[in-house]
C-alpha cells in the first residue's frame, strides 16, 4: 500500500522492482506537485538513506507500505525564513564574540569561534540562494544589495584571514559584518511578506 500525505494512492507496489523505484515515481505524482516531502516511512518505520542509494537494494517484495508526507513549498519557505532569523541572530552574536576574541588576543580560540561562524554564514548564503531560485526574488533592490554585500565581506574577511591580520578581521567583523547582518532582520521580513502573497494569489 502506498499513501501520500493521509490518501491513499492509486500506485501498486508489485509494479516495481524496489523502493528507489517507488520513490521516483511518487515524485513525480500529481498529488505532490508543488510541495516538499519531509517524511518517508517504510512499513511503519521512519526511512532515510545511510549511503546513496540504499532505496535500492530494498526489494518491493519486503515492503508492505510506503508512506510519504509532505508540505507545501510556501509553506516550507516561510518556515526557512523563521529559521533565517535565528541565523541572523546567531551570526550577530557569532560577528561580536569572534572580534572581542581577537581583541583580547585569544587568537586561537577566536579563530575556532570564527570557523564556526564561517559554516553559519555558508548555510546562510545557502537557504538564501534557495529561496531565490524558488521565489524569483532577484528582482527584489534590498535582496540583492543585502546579498551582494554580504558576498563581498565575506571573501574579503577570507582574504584577511589569509593574511593572519587579526585587527584588520576584528575592525571588519565590527564594523562592516554586523551592519551588514543587522540589514538581513528587514530583507528576511519582506522576503517572508512576498511569498506568503504569492502563496494566496
Amino acid at each position: 500500500m502506498i499513501v501520500i500525505d493521509g490518501q491513499q494512492s492509486d500506485v501498486a507496489l508489485n509494479d516495481f522492482e524496489n523502493l528507489e523505484q517507488i520513490l521516483e515515481n511518487l515524485l513525480e505524482n500529481d498529488a505532490l506537485q508543488d510541495r516538499v516531502v519531509t517524511d518517508v516511512f517504510l512499513n511503519g518505520q521512519p526511512f532515510s538513506e545511510i549511503y546513496p542509494h540504499q532505496a535500492e537494494d530494498i526489494e518491493s517484495q519486503e515492503i508492505e507500505k510506503v508512506e510519504i508526507r509532505s508540505v507545501p513549498v510556501t509553506e516550507m519557505a516561510v518556515d526557512i525564513t523563521q529559521e533565517l532569523h535565528k541565523v541572523v541572530a546567531l551570526m550577530g552574536k557569532g560577528g561580536r564574540e569572534v572580534a572581542e576574541l581577537f581583541r583580547q588576543a585569544d587568537d586561537a580560540e577566536a579563530l575556532e569561534t570564527y570557523q564556526d561562524l564561517l559554516d553559519v554564514v555558508r548555510s546562510f548564503l545557502a537557504m538564501i540562494g534557495t529561496l531565490r531560485e524558488e521565489f524569483a526574488l532577484s528582482n527584489q533592490p534590498d535582496f540583492i544589495a543585502a546579498s551582494k554585500q554580504l558576498s563581498v565581506l565575506f571573501t574579503e574577511m577570507m582574504e584577511v584571514l589569509a593574511n593572519e591580520d587579526w585587527v584588520l578581521l576584528a575592525d571588519l567583523l565590527e564594523y562592516e559584518f554586523l551592519p551588514a547582518v543587522a540589514k538581513w532582520e528587514s530583507v528576511i521580513v519582506t522576503i517572508r511578506g512576498q511569498i506568503e502573497a504569492g502563496a494566496e494569489a
